[in-house]
């Protein structure tokens, strides 16, 4: 897999009366292309996919890559802490077409080893011939994948192409970086640790933000690709409240929030997931009219052909 540049994990739209917002999500496949995003990622983290159930999973893969239309690669997420359920979910994403790569974390809340966490990714790449893109969120599950792990798998597991790494641990990301083989891609897991990542050997990111400045981010890892780290710096300086923003409280309700205020989604979400509290809302719409993002028109109703 030689995909480089900038993905966005998408959210999930949803509506008031709980459902997925089927026609939001494709409106916002749609802007996100047509502002240079390199890929998606569908059921990620930042989708609220933990409140998903099976069937609403499979929906939002299938909006996701129809709406995509082949014109940029899509990720599926397929993690869970039970490897025959990741295995089984693996299994099922492969077969919509237009996925091109599953996305799967370490296993959360059993927090096993490294040779659990081996075990586990190795199961899940045998099951599938698609690429495997491993995915380290140790803050989330409770485990770390180590470099050594990862290094095994990719001896073990062909089709194992890449990790998001979500660490936080610059030292960590060098070290992998260094020592996978030519042809693995790593990838930043934070936008606030992406032109660090960038600046030892990552291939791209995995951004949150982009769901917000989709253009930005993708002309910002594209400067640092090429080596135009002075505009690289100059995009990460005038965002890099945002960034930060997206996390004052639990990702995704502040980015859900702003992209509320832009126009592109309604704010709805699943329990646990609740709206940010009044403090940080004000503070976010403070922010977002610095920096100018209110004046993208509000989303349109596309065409969008129920399937």
């Amino acid at each position: 897999m030689d995909l480089i540049g900038c993905g966005t994990a998408l959210v999930t739209p949803f509506r008031a009366d709980g459902a997925i917002d089927e026609q939001a999500l494709y409106a916002l496949v749609q802007w996100q292309i047509e502002s240079g995003i390199d890929w998606l990622v569908a059921c990620g983290t930042t989708a609220e996919t933990p409140s998903l159930n099976d069937e609403e999973w499979l929906r939002v893969i299938r909006i996701v890559t129809e709406a995509a239309s082949d014109r940029v690669p899509v990720w599926v997420g397929c993690t869970h802490n039970a490897t025959r359920e990741a295995v089984q979910r693996a299994r099922i994403a492969s077969q919509v077409p237009g996925v091109t790569a599953i996305l799967t974390a370490n296993p959360y809340y059993n927090k096993p080893g490294q040779e659990g966490q081996y075990q586990h990714f190795k199961d899940i790449a045998s099951s599938v011939k698609l690429p495997v893109v491993l995915y380290n969120i140790p803050g989330r599950t409770g485990t770390n994948l180590e470099p050594a792990t990862v290094l095994r798998l990719i001896e073990d597991a062909p089709n194992i192409a890449g990790v998001k790494e979500s660490s936080g641990n610059l030292p960590q990301i060098t070290e992998l970086v260094t020592q996978a083989p030519r042809g693995f891609c790593v990838y930043a897991g934070d936008d606030n640790m992406a032109l660090g990542a960038l600046g030892v050997g990552a291939v791209g990111l995995v951004s949150v933000a982009s769901n917000e400045i989709p253009a930005e981010m993708a002309q910002m890892v594209q400067a640092a690709l090429t080596g135009d780290w002075p505009k690289a710096r100059q995009i990460n300086r005038k965002y890099f409240r945002l960034i930060q923003a997206n996390f004052w409280e639990a990702s995704p309700s502040p980015v859900k929030a702003v992209m509320a205020m832009m126009g592109h989604i309604e704010e709805h979400y699943r329990l646990p997931m609740v709206p940010v509290s009044q403090a940080t809302r004000s503070r976010l719409e403070r922010l977002v009219g610095e920096l100018g993002l209110l004046v993208h028109a509000p989303r349109e109703e596309g065409h969008y052909r129920m399937f």
